[in-house]
């Protein structure tokens, strides 16, 4: 029997576990691409895909609803493969092992993905239903959407004839988003020199931190794995000479990470100042990253090659004048954060060192003024400064028709408005808005939590209330 067999709505868990039994981690979502394909060939839809692997899906309005204005339904079908160090699994070759644990949906040792397959499932169950009273769906899944909104940048768009869009990307029901912060990636390369080193290996290990989404979480105070860990060889070269031997940290660009480590070679006197910051970092974060655990190893006495000593001060350094973390509060709306950075991947390679960092505000010109820095700092210690996957900002709409059709149908059902806000994290809403002129659009979503870590969780009786009220706003269109 299917694991989650008795939840309702029975044909959204019906998909979600189908999607989570497909592997589909961001740039990997060739799978349930096809997947979407044979679905909308299947319940003969109006159907198109493209060289990214997105896919829009269309079915017409039913019977006395041929002139109601056609409704816009938008997730993505990509998810962050984050997973517990002692997890096993093959996140792009396995299917996810799914269990329910106090009305929870959650998933065995990795992330869930129900950012975002629970949209796509929502989406695939009203597209099967032919009781339902609806007008023209189009329906868009996007891939790439964790690593850039790539999916989104690039898709066509210009046969939908739909000019209201209900995206299903967000994680606490009735809130009712209405803005978001545009981003990028930023990728920094440092080239370093090697040589043959004599002395004391020292492992650095930071780990089990709280992490969590580099915008939805980047307001809790939590600690970057990757900057405590950078901290610790601060202290270190500061008193001695440190020559990097391994260095690697986070996941991905949009997760804070959880676990960051670091080999080195140095002295006695290195090792004291770095165990003494350790448990400095440990203090500071007791509250917010109780878990979190960090070690300093003395390996013992070794002759390896490692990056000379000049380099690793100055990687050291370079990642310490990094931004991180939150830069800006909103002027505009109490307690939104405007603007963000966060440093997500690390690693030391063969003869440079490389790391990646995401970039959110909610005004644009804060954002390239945060870029230019991140770019100005970058080259000051010469390094290689790219840009990726940039995406503008959803600008929140004073008067918005389709929104307040919204409010009032929510209100009705639950006798209290939703709450109208915007949000540091991205949807992508803002990139479909830029192709599709006059888009009037909300984004909502079921109550989930620690999306984008091992701990991620979505509520069943949420999702039910949120589908509810989804076939309530296409029946009322």
């Amino acid at each position: 029997m299917a694991v989650l067999g008795n939840c309702k709505p029975e044909r959204v868990f019906h998909y979600f576990e189908e999607i989570c039994s497909i592997p589909h981690p961001s740039y990997h979502e060739e799978k349930i691409s096809a997947y979407l394909v044979d679905f909308a060939k299947a319940h003969n839809l109006e159907y198109y895909t493209d060289d990214l692997y997105n896919v829009i899906m269309i079915k017409e309005a039913s019977a006395g609803m041929e002139n109601a204005p056609a409704l816009i339904l938008q997730g993505h079908m990509d998810m962050v493969a984050e997973q517990d160090p002692d997890c096993t699994k093959d996140m792009l070759t396995e299917g996810l092992d799914l269990e329910i644990v106090d009305g929870f949906v959650t998933a065995k040792g990795t992330t869930l993905g129900g950012d975002d397959g629970i949209a796509v499932a929502m989406a695939l169950a009203i597209l099967e239903d032919e009781e339902l009273k609806h007008p023209r769906l189009e329906v868009i899944i996007t891939v790439s959407e964790e690593v850039g909104m790539e999916g989104a940048a690039g898709i066509d768009v210009s046969m939908l004839k739909g000019r209201k869009l209900l995206n299903l990307d967000s994680e606490e029901e009735g809130h009712f988003l209405a803005g978001c912060a545009g981003g990028c990636r930023m990728d920094i390369e440092y080239p370093f020199v090697k040589e043959e080193i004599k002395g004391a290996l020292v492992s650095i290990n930071v780990k089990d931190c709280t992490g969590g989404h580099s915008g939805a979480e980047i307001d809790k105070g939590r600690v970057n794995a990757s900057h405590a860990a950078n901290r610790i060889l601060a202290a270190a070269v500061e008193v001695a000479d440190v020559n990097l031997v391994d260095y690697v940290g986070g996941t991905k660009d949009n997760a804070i990470p959880r676990s960051t480590s670091a080999k080195v070679v140095t002295t006695p006197e290195a090792i004291k100042a770095m165990e003494a910051e350790a448990k400095a970092i440990m203090n500071e974060y007791a509250v917010t990253d109780p878990d979190m655990k960090i070690e300093v190893v003395n390996e013992g006495n070794v002759v390896v090659n490692g990056v000379n000593a000049a380099d690793t001060k100055r990687i050291v350094e370079l990642i310490l004048s990094m931004p991180n973390g939150i830069q800006t509060m909103s002027h505009d709306i109490e307690g939104l954060v405007e603007t963000s950075l966060n440093l997500g991947i690390l690693n030391l390679l063969e003869y440079e060192l490389k790391f990646s960092c995401s970039l959110r505000s909610s005004v644009d010109s804060a954002k390239t003024a945060l870029m230019r820095k991140v770019s100005m700092i970058g080259k000051a210690f010469g390094c290689k400064v790219s840009t990726h996957g940039e995406y503008p900002a959803w600008e929140y709409k004073r008067e918005s028709k389709f929104r307040d059709e919204l409010v009032k149908i929510y209100e009705e059902m639950n006798g209290e408005k939703p709450i109208v806000e915007t949000i540091h994290a991205g949807v992508e809403c803002g990139l479909l808005a830029s192709k599709l002129e006059g888009l009037d659009a909300v984004s909502i979503g079921p109550e989930m939590y620690d999306i984008h870590t091992p701990k991620e969780r979505l509520s069943i009786a949420s999702t039910e209330r949120v589908y509810n009220y989804v076939v309530k706003v296409i029946e009322n269109m």
